[in-house]
């Protein structure tokens, strides 16, 4: 039996705070003994990001629920992805029985029933809630050579391909306008735009038009387009006060894991993008769960790993936390686990020499244990328990602390597919985002240039070509009067100067907004 005396004494002082904080569970001595102490998170440090890890089974979504619960609560926004649909229950309050009466009452837990705001969202509309769209122009060159697995030259290629397209001012708003510029910049007739930059080879197009048509295949398709969702749409607070709990859900996962976890990147970058920088705040604007993030960095690139270290460095001082959500915490570059200043381990398996590799290399990550061996607690946690660590409101690592987390209040399950549709039938973003837009893009605008460039060539090969016309000719002024109003009616000046207006800006992932 652990000293409890003992345990309690080297750890409860680093848990007590000055500011709010949301609270965890009870402190544990050892696998039946809790001390009666409480584990707390700072809210004013959660923009310091964190880490939710464990093996499958072991109670990483019931965590993720209790601190949307309690964020929202806190007046504070919350983005998740809903892999399983498990998180759809937070809508809903939960249902007491006696399994959640014994637990909470050991921790000191003054449990109530209660359901929090959700918003439901779908990626391209596939699935219940409000369509999620970017355009193509947006979401940029870099996360799409992720997800489409292109080697450095391929990358660098798409890269010019959006840098032409901004630069002609044709939109890329679909998968078909980025393949109607490709197959342009490679014809007869679009060949020489690229004069000067360096051309793209055939066979490099060729790898990243049956890239496109395997990506489409998938359905991926649904998810580019406009309207163009708003991140700014996820920073909502209810006229109660609550944070609105944004919840995507991410229907047939396995067919497709790059697409989604790069897609949630995307909406990270926006948001880095948009959000003002406001330092040290009282409480996170945002904060933003990375459920299977090992998906994320799986295959990456070196510039793409620092590229996500960047934005997780940089965004703290814009007001957003981010927690990674995976089963360990070797599953995060060493660069953005540095980052992250809260980590909730649930238990970890040992069934393999690589599996104890990992546990070696995750206990060597913690402070200072009070416990006399920390691998062996973390192989041995129960369902609901959780080794934690956070960062105190002064900057520094807590100890090392055995937790009985807290019961959530809300459902733990899945609400019924009708209270759902009907949440999104009653939102206010349902009329905004539910209908897509097809408007003028580079497809139509390439495919518009091609006929009119016909069309030129039949009239000249008709006009007669047997001597000098007789005809006087057209004063120059007004001859020059006609061509300007000939260009400044065309289509394609319109949309240059809707391109000048709003710049095309990109950052640190190649991702763009168009800028007023």
């Amino acid at each position: 039996m652990t000293d409890q005396a003992a345990i309690s004494q080297a750890i409860a002082p680093g848990y007590t705070f000055e500011g709010p904080a949301l609270e965890l569970g009870g402190l544990l001595a050892d696998a039946v003994t809790l001390t009666g102490d409480h584990i707390k998170i700072p809210l004013a440090m959660l923009n310091r990001h964190g880490l939710v890890a464990g093996a499958t089974g072991t109670g990483k979504t019931k965590t993720l629920q209790l601190l949307a619960e309690q964020l929202s609560a806190s007046g504070v926004p919350v983005f998740a992805a809903d892999i399983k649909g498990d998180l759809s229950g937070l809508s809903v309050a939960g249902e007491s029985n006696p399994k959640i009466v014994e637990r909470t009452s050991s921790i000191g837990q003054d449990w109530q029933a209660q359901g929090f705001p959700v918003e439901y969202f779908a990626i391209g509309g596939q699935g219940i809630g409000i369509p999620l769209r970017v355009t193509m122009s947006a979401f940029g060159p870099t996360l799409l050579s992720k997800v489409l697995g292109l080697n450095d030259t391929q990358e660098s290629s798409l890269g010019l391909i959006f840098h032409y397209a901004d630069k002609a001012g044709l939109p890329l708003l679909d998968l078909s306008d980025l393949r109607a510029v490709v197959n342009h910049l490679v014809s007869d007739e679009g060949k020489g735009d690229l004069k000067g930059l360096g051309g793209l080879s055939s066979a490099t197009a060729g790898v990243i038009l049956r890239e496109l048509i395997a990506f489409e295949s998938q359905g991926a398709d649904a998810f580019f387009g406009e309207p163009e969702f708003d991140t700014s749409d996820f920073l909502r607070v209810t006229a109660e006060g609550k944070g609105l709990i944004s919840l995507v859900e991410l229907p047939n996962l396995q067919d497709r894991p790059a697409v989604f976890s790069t897609f949630l990147m995307w909406l990270l970058a926006d948001l880095f993008h948009d959000l003002p920088e406001v330092g040290d705040i009282d409480k996170p604007k945002l904060v933003f769960f990375f459920d299977e993030a090992h998906l994320l960095f799986k295959d990456a690139s070196k510039a793409f790993l620092e590229a996500i270290a960047q934005t997780v460095r940089l965004i703290r001082s814009k007001g957003v936390g981010v927690f990674f959500v995976t089963q360990a915490p070797t599953d995060v570059p060493s660069d953005v686990l540095a980052q992250l200043g809260s980590r909730v381990q649930h238990q970890l398996r040992a069934a393999t020499p690589n599996d104890a590799k990992a546990l070696k290399q995750t206990v060597n990550t913690y402070p200072t244990s009070a416990y006399d061996d920390l691998g062996k607690v973390i192989t041995s946690l129960g369902i609901g328990e959780a080794i934690v660590t956070v960062m105190s409101e002064r900057g520094a690592p807590t100890p090392v602390a055995w937790t009985r987390l807290r019961a959530p209040q809300s459902l733990m399950g899945t609400a019924q597919p009708e209270a759902m549709t009907a949440a999104v039938q009653a939102s206010p973003l349902q009329a905004k985002y539910a209908t897509a837009i097809d408007r003028e893009s580079a497809r139509e605008m390439l495919a518009k240039r091609l006929e009119q460039g016909a069309e030129q060539a039949q009239r000249e090969a008709a006009r007669p070509t047997s001597g000098p016309s007789k005809a006087a000719p057209k004063p120059r002024a007004k001859q020059e009067k006609g061509v300007v109003e000939q260009v400044v009616q065309s289509t394609v000046f319109r949309q240059a100067v809707r391109t000048a207006a709003r710049e095309i800006v990109r950052g640190v992932f190649g991702t763009a907004r168009r800028r007023r």
